[in-house]
């Protein structure tokens, strides 16, 4: 299964810069994220997100899990909690 970078606009700044040209955006952090959408930037080297119209500009001087403003790169962490038992 083929994975893509995940990006949110939690800081709803009007254009975040990204590294890569296929991604998911996922809105803002959970639990206030959006349905996880995919998006290709083609030729015009921009798209607009339909759920939550965030303008996402591509970047090539980013690495692919970059963005500018800086953490909007969405990154799951394990959930934490007591020990299996």
């Amino acid at each position: 299964m083929e994975s893509y970078p995940k990006f949110h606009n939690e800081v709803g700044v009007p254009i975040v810069r990204i590294g890569c040209r296929e991604f998911k955006c996922i809105g803002d952090k959970p639990p206030q994220d959006h349905p996880h959408i995919y998006l290709k930037i083609g030729d015009a080297g921009e798209i607009v997100c339909p759920y939550c119209s965030t303008l996402f500009h591509y970047d090539p001087s980013l690495k692919q899990t970059e963005s500018d403003p800086p953490g909007c790169v969405f990154v799951a962490t394990a959930p934490t909690g007591p020990p299996a038992a």
